[in-house]
This record gives C-alpha cells, sequence and structure tokens, in this order.
C-alpha cells in the first residue's frame, strides 16, 4: 500500500532524529517516494546529506536559498505529498503546529497540506506530560492529526518513561495498517469495557476504585486500529479517544455496565472485559446526603451481578472473551480459577506487586494465561505497548 505514495517526512531538532535515517531508508524499501523536509535545528543532530542520498531526493530545509535563488515552494510541496509524516515531532514544534505559527519550512508545509498528517512526538519525560505539550497534542489530534504515540523505556536524559520516539518498524507497520495493509480484525466488531463503576451511598457520595480507564482505551484504540468495529462501554473517566470511529458508550454503575454489555454482547466477535467493575453496591442509597449526625455509618452491601461468568455462560462458538485479574496474592492460581469459572478464552493478568503495574498509571506489566494454561509473561511496557501485546493474541486466535 506504501507502494508509489508521494510521503513528505519532517525531521525536527531531536536526539531522536538519527531514527529518521532508518525511517527514510524503510519507507524507499516499501516503494514510496520521500522527500524530506528539515528544520534548521534538525541538521544538527543528522545532516541533510544523509538523508538526501537515502530518500534520492534533496532536503529542504530553507524557504529560498540566497546564493541561487531557488525557492522551495511549501504549497507545492504540501499538495505534491499522498502522506506527511513528521517523526520526530519535537514539543516545540508540537506547539507550533497547534498555534498555527509557520515560522520555518516545515510548519508551513504543514498548513499548506491537504494529506493526512502523522506526527511522532520525542521528547523528554516531563516536557511530554506538561500540561501545555498534552494541550497541544488534544488540539493535533482534534485538528485530525494522527498520533504515533511515543514510547515507554530509557530517555536521553537518563530518565525512564514516555516520551521515545515510535520506532521505524513501528511507524511504518502503522502506515500500512491505515492504509489497509495489515488489518487482520477489519469485519469483526469488539467490545471493550472500561474504567471503574461509581456505587451510590447517597446523591453526593460513591463506592468506587482507582481505574483510570487507560488500558482499555488504550485496547479499544489497537483493536480499531486492527480493523475491527469498536464500541467501548466506559465508566466515569478523564480519558479522550483519539479514534472517532469507536462508538462510546459512557455509564456509572454496575448495573449501567451489565445493561450495556449485555446489550452489545450477542453481536460481538471479540469481547475484552477490562473494567475494574464493583463486586458490591450499597443496597439502599439514601434519596439525600446523609449528615454527619453519628461517629458511625453503617452501610449494607449486597453483591453486584457478575458480568464477566453472566456473558461466560451466554458466549456461542465463534466469540472470543478476555478478562482481566489485577491480584495481590497467589496471583496465578487465582487467575487461573477466573479464567475457567467465567469461560474465558485467555486472562490478562497483574499484579499489585509489581513496581509500575496496576491502576492510574501509564504503564503495565501482565501475563497472559489461555485455555491450555500457556503462559507469556511480558516486561514493563507503556499501556499503548501492552495493548498491541493483548491484540496480538486476540489476531492469533482470530
Amino acid at each position: 500500500m506504501l507502494k508509489n505514495k508521494n510521503i513528505l517526512l519532517g525531521v525536527c531538532g531531536s536526539i531522536a532524529a538519527y531514527k529518521s535515517a532508518s525511517l527514510t531508508r524503510l519507507l524507499v524499501k516499501a516503494g514510496a517516494n520521500v522527500k524530506v523536509v528539515m528544520t534548521k535545528d534538525a541538521a544538527s543532530f543528522i545532516t541533510p546529506l544523509t538523508l538526501a542520498t537515502l530518500s534520492k531526493n534533496p532536503v529542504q530545509i530553507e524557504y529560498f536559498k540566497p546564493d541561487t535563488g531557488e525557492w522551495n515552494n511549501h504549497v507545492e510541496s504540501g499538495l505534491w505529498a499522498d502522506l506527511m509524516i513528521i517523526a520526530p515531532a519535537s514539543a516545540n514544534t508540537l506547539a507550533k503546529l497547534a498555534a498555527g505559527i509557520c515560522d520555518n519550512l516545515l510548519t508551513a508545509i504543514y498548513l499548506s497540506a491537504r494529506c493526512p498528517v502523522f506526527y511522532a512526538p520525542a521528547m523528554d519525560l516531563d516536557m511530554w506530560k506538561h500540561p501545555a505539550t498534552q494541550s497541544n497534542v488534544s488540539k493535533l489530534n482534534e485538528y485530525g492529526n494522527i498520533i504515533l504515540s511515543p514510547a515507554f523505556g530509557e530517555l536521553a536524559s537518563g530518565l525512564i518513561g514516555e516520551g521515545r520516539m515510535a520506532e521505524p518498524e513501528t511507524i511504518v507497520d502503522f502506515l500500512k495498517t491505515w492504509l489497509g495493509e495489515g488489518q487482520p480484525l477489519r469485519g469483526k466488531k469488539a467490545l471493550v469495557t472500561a474504567g471503574p463503576t461509581y456505587e451510590s451511598i447517597d446523591p453526593v457520595r460513591f463506592i468506587g476504585n482507582h481505574s483510570s480507564g487507560k488500558m482499555g482505551f488504550a485496547i479499544a484504540e489497537e483493536l480499531a486500529r486492527l480493523g475491527a468495529a469498536v464500541t467501548l462501554i466506559t465508566g466515569p473517566v478523564s480519558v479522550k479517544l483519539s479514534d472517532n470511529s469507536i462508538q462510546r458508550i459512557d455509564v456509572t454503575s454496575a448495573d449501567d455496565m451489565l445493561t450495556a454489555v449485555q446489550q452489545n454482547f450477542s453481536g460481538s466477535d471479540i469481547t475484552v472485559m477490562s473494567a475494574a467493575i464493583a463486586d458490591y453496591k450499597v443496597e439502599n442509597p439514601a434519596g439525600i446526603k446523609i449528615k454527619k449526625a453519628s461517629p458511625e455509618l453503617n452501610l449494607q452491601l449486597t453483591k453486584t451481578t457478575d458480568i464477566l461468568a453472566t456473558i461466560g455462560k451466554e458466549k456461542k462458538n465463534g466469540q472470543l472473551l478476555i478478562g482481566f485479574a489485577l491480584e495481590t496474592n497467589n496471583e496465578e492460581e487465582y487467575a487461573v480459577q477466573k479464567l475457567r469459572s467465567k469461560n474465558l478464552d485467555f486472562i490478562v493478568l497483574n499484579s499489585m506487586n509489581d513496581k509500575g503495574a496496576g491502576f492510574k498509571g501509564d504503564t503495565n506489566k501482565i501475563t497472559i494465561i489461555d485455555r491450555q494454561l500457556n503462559k507469556e509473561h511480558f516486561e514493563l511496557k507503556s499501556k499503548t505497548e501492552v495493548a498491541a501485546d493483548i491484540c496480538r493474541k486476540i489476531v492469533d486466535l482470530v
């Protein structure tokens, strides 16, 4: 699908610019016509000659060359491209793109481009996490640009976390998938649950848990990337989807979640139950706010419906059902019990004893156990990468 595509590769000033050489080579090898445009700072990290040699095209940096009078027409470049990829995309360039500032050739071409634009952020952990950067990323996604999410790992500063530019091979695979190649789940319907549930005590208070929904959202995004038509049922979370093709259903309580899952499960080929659904709810929630009249408050709790067990009994041949187990002790023993009792095809186990795993964070460390009790252990990774590992297992079973 990349053959004969006109691809404009933007390279910004980042230590990750060295990866643009491999990315250029892979795109050319896939048959694409590649032209590179660099910022001035990018030329401090990798020479234009290297990228010109690999792309077989002159590298553009300036609007014009004073010595020859040659003009690099940003409008023509924007119209030439079938795809534009900015990799690495620095925090500085992300801010300019989000604000519409075009003080260099790369940003001017971006504003002139009518083609899909992909960008691969690369920066230090704290720069990536800064609210200003996250706001700029949200704006770019709202504009219709497509993020190639940064990976988790050791950064140039020595810190460990998100901020590494996606690997060139990952970017090329993503482009192929986006263009229609490598979508093994095309034609499949997927159902994903995410986040916590809130069980009311009174109109003001509730029983809940610390689930952020990040893992479920990452799985939904990855399933959609692989071609599935995805419905995401989520409890109260602040996470946003970047893929507008995903149908999102917001719920609050375990009963709400049960209703939404039952309405969508029968038509689903793949169901991933990653939500942290409450096991208990208040039997008789108060209709008005409970006052602090007594030093003690006794709540009568009753069990909620076990949604996973319920749909496990309803599962038909050909349907895949995946569950999660978050444990604090006897992890694998409890996970296998859940795998069997809920009629799952595989279970994703994570332990609260593993640093960096569990609720709220951006990383996870998992073990996948299937019906034959085959166990696959994974290292600590970003939740985006964990979602890819889980979905590879799904693809294998499909």
